[in-house]
């Protein structure tokens, strides 16, 4: 049987990291498992392509189940099959969240998480079109640029903005988060600078990394509590590999705690109502689903706007606190741009703006469950949004906000008639019911596999799964809150972070070696334990 020193599972934004940050050293060998296939389809690489891909055959198309506070609508969740994961389909937006996001991380029990020691791991992988500075990186892999040509009604709403009140804000992934500007993108020579083409691609020729396509894990494999290897299936035939070190699990926040309850890592009494053998019981997993929503407000344009072909067509934005209260992480989070983002049963004109509000921080959460016992099966969801009247209330004065920034005088000679939800809509009640009836994920789940030390924690502040052995998770599903903002920098920087744990583990158990260390004191004395 083929053994590699590790297995990572799933080629998405944290996978590509790790497996590139593992080979670094010629003698570790590492297998890398993509349930897609290769990113070769041409619309991922052109960035004015990105909404098509949503439903595509590199989008896993997950629904899920009938949301109960949105009228039982089942939500479309959009999930990368692909080399790259979701970095290969989503719209490229370079948010890492707020300063506070992370030092609410290690309040919460997580040493080494807050902002002062994630910005390094942040500014490693990034090549900042605006250069080095205390914020940012130039000499890493991911490049983050500038929009080449925004469109003029983009900048009329960073203009609409500042006119009301708000700071200008150039660059949101610096000192502060508040504010309007423009968004920067992970985007390349005018194309998409996804995870797999910034980290895997300049890599696949080390001789130390095997990537394979279409391979779909369908269990973890284990000697009492530590895990040996892995059994997927690719082009129908199974197949096992075993591991030295460890298996690191990246297949994201629906499809890693769905493989661990599939291997019998959960909570108990729900595995062994399902005859899944228990590995061991952690009740966390799958639990503490998060995600950002969107309601779109959507206006026919009086002459022609369009997003160049280098553009996502969500060009700026704004950061704001409802409550005002701007010493905290903004729970508001605004998009604009050149597209029509139009809801189900709303007809597009042929020029058209969208400005869309997004709570960053829903008091609802979620859970990922299994449809079946059929690893082919796609994970069974919940989401709960907007359980909670607060987050309906805040929604609603956004969206007001939001139609009162797009009717300032700078959008006059642009601005036509309002297509959703249409200028009828007016009461709170009936913005209420539009909210419920329109809106939608950001596609942002993270959270099932938290990071923590409480009772509901899978992972270590390490990433160790535990109970168990020779196992991690690193992917956003370790989020114990969602970050303030678009998800893919943070899963990025965890992908880093992750890689140097593994690093410095491995160390540890060679100088342990080395030494002929059997006494776990010892190893501690030397600064070698775990």
């Amino acid at each position: 049987m083929t053994h590699y020193d590790y297995i990572v599972i799933g080629a998405g934004s944290a996978g590509c990291v790790v497996a590139n940050r593992l080979t670094e050293e010629s003698d570790t060998t590492v297998l890398l498992l993509e349930a897609g296939n290769p990113d070769t389809k041409p619309e991922i690489h052109i960035p004015a392509k990105c909404v098509g891909l949503l439903g595509s055959e590199v989008d896993w198309g997950y629904f899920s189940e009938p949301e109960p506070y949105l009228n039982d609508r089942r939500m479309f969740c959009s999930r990368g099959k692909v080399l790259g994961g979701s970095s290969s389909i989503n719209f490229m937006m370079y948010v890492r969240g707020n300063h506070h996001d992370y030092d609410h991380w290690q309040a919460l029990g997580n040493p080494g998480w807050s902002y002062e020691d994630v910005l390094p791991y942040f500014k490693r992988s990034e090549h900042q079109q605006c250069g080095a500075s205390d914020y940012h990186g130039a000499d890493g892999e991911l490049s983050v640029t500038d929009l080449i040509s925004p469109a003029e009604v983009s900048q009329r709403f960073i203009d609409a903005c500042v006119a009301k009140g708000y700071d200008y804000n150039p660059d949101f992934n610096g000192a502060q988060q508040k504010g309007a500007g423009a968004y920067q993108l992970t985007v390349k020579d005018g194309k998409r600078h996804s995870a797999a083409a910034a980290f895997l691609l300049p890599i696949r020729q080390r001789p130390n990394l095997t990537v394979k396509t279409g391979a779909l894990v369908t269990r973890l494999l284990f000697e009492g509590t530590r895990a040996i290897g892995v059994e997927y299936v690719q082009e129908g035939a199974i197949h096992q590999v075993r591991v030295n070190q460890e298996v690191i699990l990246s297949a994201g926040a629906f499809d890693s705690p769905k493989l661990l309850l599939l291997s019998g890592i959960g909570n108990a009494d729900y595995l062994q109502a399902l005859g899944i053998p228990v590995v061991t019981d952690l009740p966390g997993v799958g639990q503490n689903l998060q995600d950002h929503i969107l309601v779109s407000v959507v206006y026919e344009a009086t002459q022609a706007v369009r997003p160049e072909i280098t553009s996502n067509g969500v060009e700026s934005g704004l950061f704001l606190h409802s409550e005002g209260n701007l010493d905290i992480a903004p729970d508001l989070q605004f998009f604009f741009g050149p597209i029509q983002f139009l809801p189900p049963g709303y007809t597009p004109s042929e020029f058209g703006f969208t400005g869309a509000v997004s709570l960053t921080r829903l008091q609802n959460v979620g859970s990922v469950g299994l449809r079946s016992l059929d690893p082919n099966d796609p994970p069974m969801f919940q989401m709960n949004y907007l359980q909670h009247e607060a987050d309906v209330e805040k929604l609603v004065a956004a969206l007001k906000l939001m139609r009162e920034l797009l009717h300032s005088n700078g959008f006059d000679p642009f601005r036509g008639r309002e297509i959703a939800p249409g200028a009828e809509v007016q009461s709170d009640e009936a913005i209420e019911a539009y909210i419920r009836d329109s809106c939608s994920t950001e596609w942002h789940p993270v959270g099932t596999c938290k990071m923590g030390t409480d009772s509901m924690a899978v992972v270590d502040p390490e990433l160790r799964v535990y109970g168990v052995e020779g196992l991690r998770v690193v992917d956003a599903s370790i989020m114990p809150t969602i970050t303030t903002g678009n998800t893919n920098a943070p899963t990025i920087m965890i992908g880093e972070k992750g890689a140097d744990f593994i690093k410095a583990s491995r160390d540890r158990q060679t100088l342990r070696t080395q030494y002929n260390i059997k006494n776990p004191s010892h190893a501690v004395y030397l600064g070698m334990g775990d």
